[in-house]
């Protein structure tokens, strides 16, 4: 199971240095484009089953740095999905509405309803990540003694309880985070600037960032190594190969799918006997 090869393990340590930015684990293009296929009919019927149930939601959530290809996984990977049963956001910088509230606030209101799948490009997570790179956490209207050394490890601590509120109220928590190359994210801004119809994909804050490339590398491995738990799971997945990426969040999502077992509700013997009878009466016209 690919679920196996990618997970964070609780309390584990993390050293994005170490872990490899490209890998296929022995797959070959051609095959993962028809599993992936495969992967998209079988989220579509778990998807149906999971809105039929109406007892479990699920929560995906992408993080990654510029250009690990986030957009065009949830535009090919979720292609499947019934739109009347999937929410997708993407989170920028916060409104003034939402910086008079809590950083979770803005959050909670997009969490999934029962039955449905939501997608997160980018998330809470943000507010340990850029806030924490810029130390925008200042200018967040938080009293001055919150403001401590300590601020970090206290939101990893409410984002664990915030996840495992959500987990034991029914939401099914996935997150990826999509591991690129800084070489291979050069060639993609490279790309964006060359080709006429992606030039609007180029962002020069994007280049601003770069500036911060190892910064933002620490932030993301004591973030996942702060929050990656049984009921909340981290993915670290090479993207610099978006063809193999794309088919491990696939393969990694309906495998979490089928963990959840599922189904359509089983009728009553009483209720079948009532089908039966209508089924009768459409059959002979007797129906107005």
């Amino acid at each position: 199971m690919l679920s196996d090869k990618f997970i964070v393990k609780p309390a584990k340590e993390i050293h994005l240095l170490k872990i490899p930015t490209s890998e296929s684990l022995n797959y070959k293009k051609p095959e993962t484009k028809k599993l992936l296929k495969q992967n998209i009919a079988k989220m579509s019927d778990l998807q149906n089953k999971l809105y039929a149930s109406n007892k479990y939601s699920v929560l995906i959530i992408f993080q990654a740095m510029d250009a690990a290809g986030k957009d065009s996984t949830i535009k090919h990977v979720m292609s499947g999905l019934n739109p009347q049963g999937t929410q997708v956001y993407s989170f920028k910088q916060p409104s003034i509405e939402e910086l008079d509230h809590d950083y979770l606030w803005r959050i909670h209101k997009a969490i999934p309803e029962k039955g449905r799948i939501g997608i997160f490009n980018r998330s809470h997570y943000e507010d340990v990540l850029v806030v924490r790179v810029h130390n925008i956490i200042k200018n967040q209207n938080l009293p001055e003694e919150t403001l401590t050394k300590d601020i970090w490890q206290r939101r990893f601590r409410q984002i664990r309880d915030f996840e495992k509120h959500l987990y034991e109220n029914g939401t099914i928590i996935i997150k990826f985070f999509l591991h690129v190359s800084k070489e291979e994210q050069e060639k993609r801004f490279l790309k964006r600037i060359d080709t006429k119809s992606k030039n609007w994909k180029f962002s020069f804050a994007d280049i601003d960032e770069r500036k911060f490339w190892d910064d933002y590398q620490k932030c993301y491995e004591e973030a996942i190594a702060a929050t990656s738990l049984k009921y909340s799971p981290w993915f670290i997945l090479p993207a610099d190969q978006k063809w193999f990426m794309q088919f491990a969040v696939s393969q990694i999502i309906t495998e979490q799918l089928e963990n959840l077992e599922v189904d359509y509700p089983e009728l009553s013997g009483e209720q079948i006997k009532r089908l039966k009878e209508y089924q009768k009466k459409l059959l002979n016209n007797d129906v107005v």
